[in-house]
């Protein structure tokens, strides 16, 4: 976003709140939460970042909640200690995902400016399941001057939680970055590439065994998985179990910028995630000029309406292997002739490609200010 962005601002800061959980007795907290409050004032300096934006970093110090309205008051308390009471310097306010930083961003605007906020999280359904979270997030969207969703199944849920807002919902996807693909498309489809948190939701379990299912047809197809989580032993011995871990990577965790050329060096993303708001992996592999094998998860199919054939292959969200194996042997049979990867680059960069997205941001930023104020 800051890539996108940032050409078109005078100037550009990003506060950025990261949560640390801190697991102490409570004596113990109020001790360190004494100390921080006295340190973080004079320990956000202004880091130089992308495209020439400045970056604060703000740890948001917490104990274990599972009260998400509590988990908001702490972003905004403590970017208020880390802005040192004064409010932020900005006339526009851009804040991502809503409940944490929008709420911090309301609190802490100065008077004038416009805030406006873009929900990515996959689990807002789990916080509006909270009847003082949801209360929380009705009075945000009353608040914020703009809101935007990722995805069609982010808007479908926001609009049913609440109707009264429906209106003030807008569709601006993530930025992508669609500068030099890889020379050639992929000639054959053995290189297989995940690149994902190991988590539950994102079924790498079902992967291996989808894979292991294709790779008894073709022994020389190999797969590298490209994210970490909780879940990876138990996931390099299902390879093993499978007779497969020969053949699958575990490269674990990478820079956000390695990803890029890592997709470029594969032949296939294969993305089987039971649930998505927008999928920005699956279009990052296309504007990397590879295709893609990808779960009916929500996102991706909003996301690459209209290039769904020329992009690559989408199979159903079913935990029987076959169907994974079966989606990628019809997209073997037509990847040479039947995939159009030059077409669903142009398209897609024309909807989410860096210079689409922050003409749609400035669009909305620049009427706001526009408008007088109530």
């Amino acid at each position: 976003m800051v890539e996108a962005v940032a050409p078109g601002c005078e100037r550009l800061d990003v506060w950025h709140l990261n949560l640390w959980t801190v697991i102490r007795p409570p004596e113990r907290r109020e001790t360190v939460w004494r100390v921080q409050r006295e340190l973080l004032p004079r320990s956000v300096p202004p880091i130089a970042t992308a495209s020439g934006a400045v970056l604060h970093r703000v740890p948001v110090m917490a104990p274990p909640l599972e009260d998400w309205r509590a988990q908001s008051d702490e972003f905004a308390s403590w970017l208020g200690v880390a802005l040192g009471g004064e409010p932020i310097d900005a006339s526009i306010v851009h804040a991502h995902v809503p409940f944490t930083a929008g709420w911090a961003a309301l609190e802490h605007a100065a008077p004038g400016a416009k805030v406006f906020a873009t929900e990515h999280a996959s689990f807002l359904a789990d916080v509006l399941a909270q009847p003082g979270a949801r209360d929380r997030y009705d009075e945000i969207l009353d608040r914020l001057d703009g809101y935007f969703v990722v995805g069609e199944p982010l808007r479908d849920l926001v609009a049913g939680v609440f109707p009264h807002h429906a209106g003030k919902i807008r569709f601006i996807a993530n930025p992508i970055d669609f500068r030099a693909p890889r020379a050639e498309a992929p000639r054959d489809l053995r290189r297989w590439l995940s690149v994902s948190t190991l988590t539950e939701r994102k079924r790498i379990d079902h992967l291996l065994r989808g894979f292991a299912r294709a790779r008894a047809e073709d022994p020389g197809l190999t797969l590298t998985v490209v994210g970490d989580g909780d879940g990876r032993a138990d996931l390099e011995a299902l390879a093993a179990d499978l007779g497969a871990a020969e053949a699958v990577d575990f490269r674990g965790a990478v820079e956000p910028d390695e990803v890029r050329g890592i997709m470029a060096a594969h032949d296939l993303l294969v993305h089987t995630s039971r649930h998505e708001t927008f999928g920005m992996v699956v279009v990052e592999a296309l504007a990397a000029g590879i295709p893609v094998l990808v779960t009916r998860s929500g996102g991706p199919e909003h996301a690459l309406e209209g290039v769904e054939a020329a992009a690559g292959q989408f199979v159903d969200v079913d935990d029987d292997p076959a169907v994974l194996a079966k989606g990628f042997a019809e997209l073997r049979g037509r990847h040479r002739t039947g995939l159009d990867l030059a077409r669903a680059r142009e398209v897609l960069a024309g909807r989410y490609g860096y210079e689409a997205v922050a003409r749609q941001h400035f669009q909305a930023w620049d009427r706001a200010a526009e408008e007088p104020a109530p």
